[in-house]
């Protein structure tokens, strides 16, 4: 099992609806570093939205260098199908990247209704979605190396 002193995260955040996104990196990154990642093992990288996330996971999936991925955004629902093509490809791109490279990818990429909502899962200090999939990185680094 590989000692958490060694353990590497990739943290991949959309651009778009940034405020929420810094939020759930930035309670991410605190629980990863509480839990002894150490910050020189943790990589964060910007793309400018959503449906850029699984591009990017690949590459950096491919690298081998990660032990996990952690996806953040915030897509909100408008007028139109933009939503729900953006949001369902974004994560058929991730699970598809995942199982390719037999990496955990965590999906934090809230799609939501009201902008208010994703806000209050970024902030909120109970069941926040930044901690949780800092959590879940762990845990699934955890599984993986005992399979």
């Amino acid at each position: 099992m590989k000692k958490i002193g060694d353990i590497r995260i990739g943290i991949i955040g959309s651009s778009f609806r940034e405020n929420i996104t810094a939020e759930l990196e930035k309670r991410c990154v605190k629980t990863l570093r509480v839990r002894g990642i150490s910050k020189e093992h943790i990589h964060l990288v910007r793309v400018p939205g959503a449906f850029e996330i699984p591009l990017v996971a690949k590459k950096m999936a491919m690298q081998r260098t990660y032990d996990a991925l952690i996806t953040f955004g915030a897509i909100l629902k408008g007028k139109t199908y933009h939503f729900e093509q953006i949001a369902n490809e974004c994560a058929r791109g991730c699970a598809e990247v995942s199982r390719a490279y037999d990496i955990p990818i965590i999906f934090e990429v809230l799609a939501v209704y009201d902008l208010r909502d994703a806000l209050e899962r970024a902030t909120r200090p109970h069941e926040n979605k930044g901690v949780e999939a800092a959590e879940s990185a762990l845990a699934m680094i955890k599984l993986m190396s005992s399979l």
